[in-house]
């Protein structure tokens, strides 16, 4: 009997979020041996991959964000299930079979869970707006090396902005952390690292008023709520400082606003089983009403959410009959890592560099599979110890793939031509557009990869609507962004640019680690990351996706 082609698309359930929660539930979904897909529209891990230390995690005395959940991610994907970045663009969970319609296709399920989480809220005081990306930041790993040696204020009073604040303590003079309320409303142990900490002041009853400067961030006025007391702190003469806001999170509901129950808050009501008030439908994780916002708790979340989901598809599955494929389970003990032709070389590769760690290599590998065609990378070095790194580590990527070869520019650069950088050649011989100055490698390993694989082809998936925009843009364009390799948030804006850069001839996509370049940090006053410029505008800071950066151009 021929295969129904509608089962390639057809899920037990569908998972919308790639943070602690989704990934959970798709680790137990996928165990039971339920066909499951989690589409994450920006990097799986979610929030907690900014954290550099989690030190309260049941079991683990000491990890970061980014290694806790990227296990969770390596277990759920040994268990056969599937991953897919994409934006979901809308639900219909009208009927038993429902459809999770996404800009890389639509796919059919049983159930949905909605574990979307929430995002930094901003406060809105006088000047946030203006000096965002100018002194005014919200990732104290993204951003904090650029206040060095510079006095920070922290706004906040919960464990973000007591555990951010020490952690800022790496970088600045001194820390000021200014709390609304009396005392922190955090757990005692985290707030007393903080209050005890002898760089940083805690001031509490007190809020922001305005923040105010000319290009930079020059002052801060805030006041005691209690007294109405103001006080105004200004930076030395042609000196900044900085602004954290960790004010807590809103959750982000807009896809389902018009499908489930939410309160007045906008977080999604659901029963003690996690279902919301659409049958079918559940909710897991930050997203969800509750009074502890915690990685702890939104897998527990996800773990309930999933037994649920486990007897609802399984009843579907009978009364439809139709049975979704079942997943594939690989052997636990190579941790996701799959033998390929090329796993000698890789194996050699690997052992005469170490830059690669298993994880990578299987990510690399299965890049490799999908290219259609052959890519140059195009080194152009200078004289600083960075392009050695650079010449080390795509030596090392292209000794992994006969898809990939190396060549050099005939003339040496200096720093001011933007050198080191490593173009991506395509297949026909033709520059595409996309470059890294620096090493692309910490967040920007996975973007750089990405980008490659946009280059060969047949690359990510665009939708048909998005793709006519793109290749409707008839005018040259360049776009610059500047990033940190230790910034979660960066390679988002860089994979959405180089996707618009390699459908379109006419623009390019330079990225720059902005640590090796401070000429372009000087020029755009830059104080966070990711920042865009394009055909040299006026700077742009944060996430942006396809859309949004082919209305900027």
């Amino acid at each position: 009997m021929e295969k129904d082609k509608t089962l390639d698309i057809f899920y037990d359930v569908v998972i919308i979020g790639g943070g602690p929660a989704g990934l959970t539930a798709a680790i137990y979904l996928a165990r039971a041996c339920y066909r499951v897909l989690v589409v994450e529209k920006e990097k799986f891990g979610g929030q907690i991959t900014i954290t550099s230390e989690v030190v309260n995690y049941p079991g683990i005395e000491h990890t970061n964000g980014s290694e806790l959940t990227e296990t969770m991610r390596r277990q759920a994907q040994n268990f056969g299930a599937e991953f897919k970045l994409a934006e979901v663009i809308s639900i219909n969970a009208n009927a038993d079979v429902k459809e999770v319609k996404t800009s890389s296709g639509t796919f059919k399920c049983f159930g949905i869970l909605i574990a979307t989480g929430a995002r930094p809220r901003m406060l809105g005081f006088e000047g946030e707006a203006r000096f965002r990306g100018h002194g005014v930041a919200y990732c104290a790993t993204c951003d904090g090396e650029f206040f060095t040696g510079k006095d920070v204020f922290v706004v906040g009073g919960g464990f973000a902005a007591a555990e951010e604040g020490v952690f800022l303590t790496k970088y600045a003079k001194h820390v000021y952390i200014l709390v609304r309320k009396p005392d922190f409303s955090c757990a005692k142990a985290v707030a007393d690292h903080a209050k005890n900490h002898e760089k940083i002041t805690v001031l509490t009853n007190t809020e922001v008023v305005r923040a105010e400067g000319d290009s930079l961030l020059r002052s801060i006025t805030y006041k005691n709520n209690i007294t109405g007391e103001e006080t105004v702190y200004k930076a030395a003469d042609g000196d900044t400082f900085g602004i954290f806001v960790f004010a807590g999170y809103e959750p982000a509901t807009e896809l389902v606003k018009d499908i489930v129950e939410l309160d007045k808050s906008g977080y999604i009501v659901t029963d003690r089983n996690q279902k919301t008030s659409t049958d079918g439908v559940y909710a897991a994780g930050d997203v969800c009403i509750k009074a502890l916002r915690q990685v702890v708790t939104a897998v527990g979340d996800g773990a309930l959410a999933a037994t649920e989901l486990e007897k609802y598809a399984s009843r579907l599955q009978k009364e439809t009959g139709i049975s979704p494929i079942r997943p594939v389970q690989s052997d636990k003990s190579t941790h996701g890592t799959v033998p390929s032709e090329n796993s000698s070389k890789t194996d050699a590769a690997n052992g005469n560099s170490g830059l690669f760690s298993p994880d990578m290599l299987a990510q690399l590998e299965a890049v490799f599979e999908k290219m259609s065609g052959n890519v140059v990378l195009r080194l152009c070095l200078d004289e600083r110890p960075v392009s050695s790194e650079l010449k080390e580590y795509m030596e090392s990527l292209a000794a992994l793939t006969d898809k990939i070869s190396i060549s050099y520019e005939d003339e040496v650069k200096s720093v001011t031509d933007a050198a080191p950088f490593v173009k991506i050649i395509s297949p026909d011989g033709s520059d595409s557009g996309l470059a890294f100055h620096g090493v692309p490698g910490g967040h920007e390993f996975t973007s750089f990869i990405l980008g490659i694989y946009n280059v060969s082809g047949p690359g990510q998936a665009v939708p048909e609507d998005v793709l006519l925009k793109i290749k409707s843009i008839n005018k040259k364009t360049a776009i610059k962004i500047m990033v940190s390799l230790t910034c979660s948030v960066c390679p988002d804006l860089v994979v959405a640019a180089q996707r618009i850069a390699a459908l379109n001839p006419l623009i390019s996509a330079d990225i720059y680690d902005i640590n090796h370049f401070e000429e372009l940090k000087d020029k755009y006053q830059i104080m966070s990351v990711p920042c865009m410029v394009i055909n040299d505008g006026a700077p742009v800071f944060g996430k942006k996706d396809i859309q949004q950066i082919i209305e900027l151009i």
